[in-house]
């Protein structure tokens, strides 16, 4: 048994003062009011674990270069090291064999118990072409009924797919959804009817709103506007300063606020790495002023970390302490359908971090275990 006794606590919802944590056997068994004479002091701010929807790579290592149990490791380690206890990795738009060794990487890890890893992130190849950004025309494809049966195969790890509704019907959405599997709407050019009949058939989140989709206008509002006015969807954000100008993120902060909002880092190899450059299906992406860009200037995921993201919340949204944290915990956890992170409560995973004044992490702890 511990207990951790920090200065201030966020239990997924508000800030607390003087509040303690006992953990037992990697979960929360209570959080007290007052901490006890033998409780571990921690000077900072213990909250959830973050929690990362859209992990590309980190150090130095891509997912779609080597989709295996060692390259998770690596990736997760990486972003252990800015607060992240929970990544869904992420594969861009690749081949079928590429997607069913992604698969099975994430399964074989999660049975290995890989530390930080929550499930799989298909980002594609079910994309708009015309929308496609980095992810290589030769990719993509329509859902077959191949791909139906590989997607919703009983496997035991969480899923989540993102889909342009204009590639892939209804009936497959709903499908998807009746199966478990999260489908998020992005890389897309579809019209707003398009993107109202997908929430209605079971899509619950758009990926990295603003980014690779038409831009809202009075008389068409697109993906954008449909995401905007939609009080239930989930939408992830990237919030690096450059993906999205911040005075647009703060609009969609104050229309989706912080219990639909996600901060994502759609990070790269480079974060958590030495090298300032990648490469991606064969083509140079470098790291410059902050982006990654490819030679000719399209922007290639993101050099950010989800402790950077949550700063910038507060920076660049204005949001409380409260409503940057809850972005990077209990609503990512949500969208998830995961009861038992993003949150201090009894009976949760004793995944956290401790933050300083400036929100820079401190430590991590992975049930109930200190991390390296």
């Amino acid at each position: 048994m511990t207990i951790l006794a920090p200065t201030r606590l966020f239990d997924g919802e508000t800030v607390r003062t003087g509040a303690a944590v006992r953990v037992e056997g990697g979960r929360i068994a209570e959080v007290l009011d007052a901490a006890p004479a033998d409780a571990m002091r921690l000077d900072g701010l213990l909250a959830p674990g973050l929690i990362d929807i859209q992990v590309n790579g980190g150090g130095g290592m891509l997912f779609n270069d080597a989709p295996t149990a060692d390259t998770l490791r690596t990736i997760t380690a990486a972003h252990r090291k800015f607060g992240v206890t929970g990544i869904m990795a992420t594969l861009i738009s690749d081949s079928r064999e590429k997607t069913a060794a992604a698969l099975d990487a994430v399964s074989e890890a999660l049975e290995a118990g890989v530390e930080g890893l929550i499930g799989l992130h298909l980002e594609g190849p079910w994309l708009s072409e015309p929308r496609r950004g980095v992810h290589p025309a030769a990719n993509l494809r329509a859902l077959d009924e191949i791909d139906l049966i590989m997607l919703t195969a009983r496997r035991g790890l969480p899923l989540m797919v993102t889909v342009a509704p204009e590639r892939v019907s209804p009936e497959d959405i709903a499908t998807l959804a009746g199966e478990g599997v999260r489908v998020s709407l992005g890389h897309t050019a579809a019209d707003a009817a398009t993107v109202e009949g997908a929430l209605a058939a079971g899509a619950t989140c758009f990926t990295h709103l603003f980014n690779a989709m038409p831009a809202m206008e009075s008389r068409n509002p697109g993906p954008v506007g449909v995401a905007l006015a939609n009080g239930e969807a989930f939408a992830g954000l990237i919030l690096d300063g450059i993906h999205v100008h911040p005075i647009t993120a703060r609009v969609a902060f104050l229309a989706k606020t912080s219990r639909r909002m996600i901060l994502v880092s759609d990070a790269m190899a480079t974060v958590g790495a030495d090298r300032p450059d990648m490469s991606l299906f064969g083509e140079t992406v470098s790291l410059s002023h902050g982006a990654l860009r490819t030679a000719s200037g399209t922007l290639a995921g993101a050099h950010l970390d989800m402790a950077n993201a949550v700063r910038n919340a507060l920076a660049m949204l204005r949001a409380s302490e409260a409503e940057a944290l809850r972005m990077a915990t209990l609503t990512p956890a949500e969208f998830l359908g995961l009861s038992d992170r993003g949150r201090i409560t009894p009976g949760a995973r004793a995944d956290f971090v401790l933050l300083d004044a400036q929100f820079q992490p401190q430590g991590v702890w992975i049930d109930g275990e200190r991390a390296t």
